[in-house]
């Protein structure tokens, strides 16, 4: 339960410092045998800082969640 926590509060961190992430695809558009034409396409991820914040509070919860129930 701890690891996660951790990994969650990593992860809202992240999502708090990376507002959007692009990738690129490289998608066909002509495929004729002997002309092959392609382009890239861009896609955006974009990450709300709300989500960010719920799951850094999330993960230190879990932590100390952990903490209690290992100490009993």
């Amino acid at each position: 339960m701890r690891v996660i926590g951790i990994m969650l509060v990593l992860l809202g961190i992240l999502a708090l410092a990376v507002p959007s992430i692009t990738f690129m695809t490289t998608e066909r558009a002509v495929d004729t045998g002997f002309l092959q034409i392609d382009y890239q396409k861009p896609h955006t991820i974009v990450l709300n800082p709300i989500v960010g914040v719920v799951a850094a509070v999330a993960g230190i919860a879990m932590i100390f969640a952990g903490r209690r129930t290992g100490t009993v």
